[in-house]
């Protein structure tokens, strides 16, 4: 399995984006789906994540009622729809994707494929 992400950029405090992630190869396995983002100086911090069986999705509490995570099946792409976006919000953003069954989709561990960030400025 191979994830490339995009959709970052520039954006005022308030705005929105939505980021994208196209998943290639053997994406038969992927259990289920994930965002995390790094922020200067800080580490690596769990967004949102999506179960592909059941479309179940979980959320970290700093971005509950602000960002929606989804999937297209035919496409591949899982998408992170980002709104009311805060200067404290500025990072680089990954995707990633586990073929393990877990309901631990908020831990890293599950995760064994990262696509590269995509970069995320939220000016105030």
């Amino acid at each position: 399995v191979q994830l490339q992400a995009s959709g970052g950029g520039l954006v005022q405090a308030g705005g929105s984006l939505r980021l994208s992630c196209v998943a290639s190869g053997r994406t038969f396995a992927i259990y289920s789906g994930g965002w995390f983002r790094r922020a200067p100086g800080k580490e690596r911090e769990f967004l949102a994540a999506i179960a592909y069986r059941d479309g179940r999705a979980y959320y970290a509490d700093s971005v509950k009622g602000r960002f929606t995570i989804s999937r297209d099946k035919v496409k591949n792409t899982m998408y992170l729809q980002m709104d009311s976006l805060k200067p404290e919000d500025t990072a680089v953003y990954s995707c990633a994707s586990a073929r393990t069954y877990t309901n631990a989709l908020r831990e890293q561990w599950p995760y064994d494929v990262w696509g590269q960030g995509t970069l995320v400025t939220v000016s105030s």
